[in-house]
């Protein structure tokens, strides 16, 4: 059998056609393959596993979602504008006052009066006038002082953000893996029960087994179907809360997440986490390098009671009916200290400064709070998911094995075998949160530690 392509589609021939027949095919080819209609053809044929790839998702591990939400999620990028704002500042701090320039014309003859020997009016003066101004007590540096510091603080702050986002997305990340096992669950439930009614309904044929036996096997089978639906719906939303957290505005059904929940032992004790806190945390270097802003307020405000200078030179020309001439004049000005002296914003600095050491030991003692909670976490985790794996989890599979093999055999009853089911199922969820919560206590202790994330 040989193939020709048409305009309908492909023609079929066998060898006994005439030459004339097959020419004519081939000439129809031909035709076809001018006008792009084959092209056209191969083009779609190639591009489709194309486009149906590209459509695919590659699943992204902890640190990869970690990663793009630090670099895309849009709350972060809004408060990565906080260092832009800080450097305008400094960009401020560092400017000098203006000079302030003068022109004037002083005892013109705009009354019309006019100046004459007679009346001995004017004469009219004409002068340009400029004035610097001389800063005292070191104020532009101690302005830029202020303004680095400030920087520092909203660094440290970014820093903190990040570190808050990445716990979010660390534990959105453990719920979507923590679904992921609660729906594999519900469907090898669901495949058990689909071949338990199976049996049933054999059984019922033979007699062997009562309707309604059958009946509520089926309901069970139901139950455990509307399981595996919910926990597709919770599947759904986590992936779409853990999209949104990286910065993804349009989450993707495709979207997927790969890896394990953590599961290693700490080798650290809580002397040396709190030890790891102070000298990581980003919202306490933070505090930290607002204490040393704060002094530089300070000493910036007692500057500013220092008076500042005003130096000026002045050209000034006359002329008048007596002939006409230049000057120079040279001013020199100070504001007299009597009243305000900066005492307000110098009262206020220090003020300021004995209420952010009262914020470091007060963030102190919330640290050390977070740590120790977090400590009581993952401990309490442990042990528990040490008491699952090496007392329950065995003997759960092995009861349901032994249940659901009499249930085949006719030895046991639909209630003893469904109370093993659930007995086991209680059990592989309680060990499926244990694990969660052991991999949340481990991402809680990096975070509170300060420990990065990428």
């Amino acid at each position: 059998m040989n193939l020709i392509p048409s305009a309908s589609g492909w023609l079929c021939f066998g060898k006994t056609q005439s030459n004339r027949n097959i020419r004519k095919r081939i000439e129809d080819y031909k035709r076809y393959a001018s006008s792009g209609f084959i092209r056209a053809l191969l083009l779609t044929v190639v591009i489709s596993p194309v486009a149906a790839q590209s459509q695919q998702t590659t699943p992204v591990t902890i640190s990869q979602a970690v990663r793009e939400a630090v670099e895309k999620n849009l709350s972060l990028l809004a408060e990565r504008y906080n260092l832009s704002v800080a450097d305008a500042r400094i960009v401020s701090a560092r400017l000098r006052p203006n000079p302030v320039l003068s022109l004037y014309g002083d005892l013109l003859d705009l009354a019309g009066t006019g100046f004459n020997e007679h009346n001995m009016a004017g004469p009219p003066e004409y002068g340009i006038r400029a004035d610097f101004i001389w800063e005292r007590g070191q104020k532009r540096r101690y302005r830029i002082e202020v303004a680095e510091q400030e920087k520092a603080v909203a660094r440290w702050q970014l820093l903190n953000a990040e570190r808050s986002l990445a716990l979010d997305v660390q534990n959105a990340f453990v719920e979507v893996l923590l679904t992921k096992e609660t729906l594999a669950l519900g469907e090898q439930n669901l495949e058990s029960f689909h071949k338990i009614v199976e049996v049933s309904k054999e059984r019922v044929r033979v007699g062997d087994l009562a309707q309604v036996e059958l009946v509520r096997t089926q309901l069970a089978e139901l139950q455990f179907n509307n399981a595996v639906i919910q926990a597709q719906s919770r599947l759904r939303i986590a992936k779409q809360r853990l999209q949104l957290l990286m910065g993804r505005a349009t989450p993707s059904e495709l979207f997927d997440v790969a890896g394990e929940m953590r599961n290693e032992t700490l080798p650290f004790t809580f002397d040396e986490l709190w030890r790891q806190a102070l000298e990581r945390r980003p919202d306490y270097q933070a505090m930290l390098r607002d204490q040393a802003r704060s002094v530089a307020e300070l000493r910036s405000q007692i500057a500013q009671g220092k008076v500042d200078y005003t130096v000026g030179t002045e050209f000034r020309r006359q002329q008048g009916i007596a002939g006409t001439g230049n000057s120079l004049g040279f001013f020199f000005s100070v504001p007299l200290p009597v009243f305000n002296r900066n005492q307000g914003e110098i009262a206020r600095a220090r003020e300021e400064r004995q209420q952010v050491e009262a914020r470091t030991r007060a963030l102190e003692a919330v640290i050390r709070n977070e740590l120790n909670a977090a400590w009581r976490q993952y401990d309490t985790a442990r042990s528990l998911l040490a008491r699952i794996e090496g007392e329950m989890l065995d003997q759960a599979r092995s009861v349901l094995a032994s249940m659901e093999y009499s249930y085949r055999a006719g030895e046991a009853s639909l209630v003893e075998f469904l109370d093993a089911q659930r007995a086991f199922n209680d059990t592989m969820q309680g060990y499926n949160e244990a694990r969660a919560e052991y991999a949340r206590s481990l991402y809680l202790i990096d975070s509170v530690t300060g420990k990065e994330a990428m």
